[in-house]
């Protein structure tokens, strides 16, 4: 077995670790945003790390009424211009605590006395060590290039914090139910497979998601840029429509990401189009009628609220890239050119 089929198995027991073992320190985090009326957060992070960050801007907006920002890492370490964070939260997220422009972000951002949070894998990091606060994903060595089950951790490690700043029950024991979600979704294993040997032959592709799984799209493009070497393109339906829709010819291969929710409707508009024009379409999803528009299609579980579902979406998307990559050859536990610990300054 390859580290990371691996580590993609691993994804409920971690989960179900996280919860149980950082509940403590989500509720404390939010009464430290609460008692020092927090009204922003700046995140800084890269690669799977940010898009778990865009997943942070959609729920702090949504449950929280938060005003979330992306750092610009460059502005601190580079131009030495950094913008002003007092009565902010800033948040670092990476795996591995290490990369030096994200450090300098938060190592800032307590300097200017914002309150600061680490969400990573190693609280014994430099990242870790420079903030008041630290949410551990608990996910265990990750040897794999890919991140899997870390990107996972970080979107329930923000999920926690976000609904027990929210003071919402129902949302933290609809939580509860995410690490037999995600075992439900590793047995899409053979179905994906099936649309990997369809998809072999790809060379480009756009990834298309909204709302929370807009984080989505980002993230499984890039797994499909980093295991299988595809030119992947990630898009809201409503950037989509702004322009790249021009490059849909029959048979451009399109996969959608469609969970049920707010966003639904818009994003199953635009899978109906793809399908009129003939593109090669995979589409994940949790709602019938939208399954049936695809070629080929995965079947999320259909109990996880819509708040939740990039986590099972991401893990769907991690088993397609994976033997998509296996299909075209490629060894998915070591990429080319690419390292696990990446150091950006």
């Amino acid at each position: 077995m390859s580290q990371l089929v691996h580590e993609i198995q691993e994804q409920p027991v971690v989960i179900g670790r996280l919860l149980e073992a950082e509940r403590d320190m989500a509720q404390q985090v939010a009464e430290a945003i609460r008692s020092r009326h927090i009204q922003h957060v700046v995140i800084a992070a890269r690669g799977s790390s940010d898009n778990a960050a865009r997943y942070a801007g959609y729920l702090f907006g949504a449950l929280n009424r938060l005003s979330v920002g992306l750092a610009m890492p460059s502005l601190f370490t580079l131009y030495g211009t950094p913008p002003r964070l007092a009565d902010t939260l800033v948040v670092g997220i990476s795996q591995s605590g290490q990369s030096p422009d994200i450090v300098t972000v938060l190592a800032e951002g307590r300097r200017q006395g914002a309150l600061t949070l680490a969400i990573t894998n190693d609280l014994r990091s430099p990242l870790a060590a420079g903030v008041e606060y630290g949410l551990n994903l608990h996910a265990g060595p990750e040897r794999s290039v890919a991140a899997t089950k870390t990107y996972t951790a970080s979107l329930t490690a923000l999920a926690m914090l976000a609904a027990s700043l929210a003071g919402d029950t129902g949302r933290l024991a609809e939580l509860d139910g995410l690490p037999e979600a995600v075992a439900q979704t590793l047995a899409l294993d053979k179905a994906a497979q099936a649309t990997a040997n369809r998809w072999r032959f790809a060379d480009r592709c756009v990834v298309v998601g909204r709302g929370y799984n807009y984080a989505t799209a980002y993230e499984v493009a890039l797994k499909l840029k980093e295991l299988t070497y595809i030119i992947a393109e990630p898009y809201s339906p409503a950037d989509f429509l702004h322009g790249p829709v021009a490059m849909v010819e029959r048979d451009f291969p399109a996969l959608v990401v469609a969970p049920s929710g707010a966003t639904l409707a818009n994003v199953r508009a635009l899978a109906s189009d793809l399908r009129d024009a003939g593109a090669e379409l995979l589409v994940i999803s949790d709602a019938p009628d939208v399954l049936q528009l695809g070629q080929t299609s995965l079947a999320l579980p259909g109990q996880v609220p819509e708040w939740l579902s990039p986590v099972t979406a991401a893990v769907a998307g991690q088993i397609f890239a994976l033997h998509l990559a296996q299909a075209k050859g490629l060894d998915p536990d070591h990429p080319r050119r690419l390292e696990k610990v990446t150091r950006t300054r």
